[in-house]
């Protein structure tokens, strides 16, 4: 292994700088097919945050298999030290985002398996419906408000979060806070939703973003020991499953990534969706041709062409070598999704939005290995029942004026979109 890190890669191919992200999504995967090309991994300075000193740097992976590969050999590519920040978080971060997206075996298989058996055939199917109805409700309510409003509001955003919180028990009158400050939470830089000039101030937004909804789910809990309901936070505080169950603070945690990743992608690859089939009349076409027989692949295009979620970390336990590229233990990578989803030796013409693609290979919902997303089902049932509903009862239905993107590094976001139909 070499005693030093390579020289960090600077300019317009520099990843830790906002403004590279701040830039044109053409821009952007143009950048990454040039740093597919290098020889090796890439490497780079740390970005500047707030609430954590400078590190020493990260690595990315931006070709498909190197993804592939660190997702699956997971006893080597750790996400204990943190998956979803680039710098290591405080404790008291951890507090409330440390699920198990920032654990490794045996913490994380106890808690997915604990999580996974609470979702059981008939919890399943009831969700299934609630999708059903909710979405009707939702695309209803927007015939009813007419054309011109903001689809992300009115449409994209309210039905992960409806879901969720019914999936949860939480009540509707919390839809408002849960969504605030999902919002905060993944932020990124953007200044609609955090303070981004005061350290002391982003923290305390942060913080207090995590610790309502673990406050809203640890109260909830608490009720259900006494009345139990038909709904998840009872199944996860009940040990009877296996004699499991997740202690409050597991809860609340589990909560926190639940409501914040399921928010989060799933609407905005409902955003992206309508965006992309303004964009591609003739992919609107070919769905509206045969929905139910190519809704199914569609989903899978709009994941992969969009990918939601762009990157999550790993941390070297050991010295190793992949794909040759050297790391050494303690070192820091990204794995690229967004870029991996693009890379021309696994996607002919990967840049085409193309709803008839197939194989599609895609890591829009994380590479193989034990982190493949656990919504991942969830998400797939809300893109398609909201795209039918849509497409059926407002068939003219498409983007009007530019999107306005969420200012991040880690979450593809759109946080207003127009509509006219």
């Amino acid at each position: 292994m070499s005693p030093a890190h390579p020289v960090p890669v600077t300019g317009d191919l520099d990843l830790s700088l906002i403004d590279f992200w701040g830039g044109s999504r053409e821009k952007r995967h143009e950048a990454f097919a040039r740093l597919r090309a290098l020889p090796s991994a890439p490497y780079f300075n740390e970005p500047e945050t707030p609430f954590a000193p400078e590190g020493s740097g990260f690595y990315a992976l931006v070709r498909h298999a190197d993804v592939a590969e660190a997702s699956r050999n997971t006893e080597v590519f750790s996400s204990a030290s943190g998956a979803t920040s680039i710098p290591d978080l405080p404790a008291d971060f951890n507090e409330y985002f440390g699920s198990m997206i920032n654990m490794d075996d045996p913490r994380h298989a106890r808690l997915r398996r604990i999580v996974s058996r609470a979702f059981t055939p008939r919890m399943i199917k009831k969700f299934e419906e609630d999708v059903d109805k909710a979405a009707a409700v939702i695309v209803d309510d927007l015939r009813k408000a007419g054309p011109g409003g903001d689809f992300v509001r009115q449409v994209a955003a309210r039905l992960p979060i409806k879901i969720i919180c019914d999936m949860m028990g939480i009540g509707d009158e919390h839809y408002d806070m849960v969504l605030k400050n999902t919002n905060i939470i993944l932020s990124g830089a953007d200044p609609e939703f955090i303070n981004i000039d005061e350290p002391d101030a982003f923290i305390t937004q942060v913080l207090t973003a995590g610790g309502e909804l673990a406050a809203l789910v640890e109260n909830l809990a608490a009720q259900r020991q006494k009345e139990p309901g038909d709904d998840l936070v009872t199944s996860l505080t009940s040990a009877n499953i296996d004699g499991e169950a997740l202690t409050p603070q597991e809860l609340a945690s589990f909560f926190i990534l639940l409501v914040v990743a399921g928010n989060e992608t799933t609407r905005n690859a409902i955003t992206h969706a309508l965006l992309l089939f303004t964009q591609h009349p003739d992919q609107r076409q070919l769905l509206a041709e045969d929905f139910e027989g190519r809704i199914g692949p569609a989903v899978e295009e709009i994941v992969r062409y969009v990918s939601p979620v762009i990157w999550m970390r790993r941390t070297l336990t050991r010295d190793h070598t992949l794909n040759g590229s050297e790391f050494r233990e303690g070192d820091k990578v990204l794995l690229l999704y967004q870029a991996a989803n693009r890379d021309s030796g696994v996607f002919t013409d990967p840049d085409r939005f193309d709803i008839t693609r197939t194989p599609n290979p895609h890591v829009g919902f994380g590479g193989a290995g034990p982190h493949i997303c656990l919504g991942a089902h969830l998400a797939r049932r809300e893109i398609t029942v909201m795209l039918r509903e849509l497409f059926t009862k407002v068939p003219q239905i498409r983007a009007a004026g530019e999107p306005d993107y969420l200012l991040s590094n880690f979450i593809h976001g759109i946080k207003h979109l127009t509509c006219e139909f």
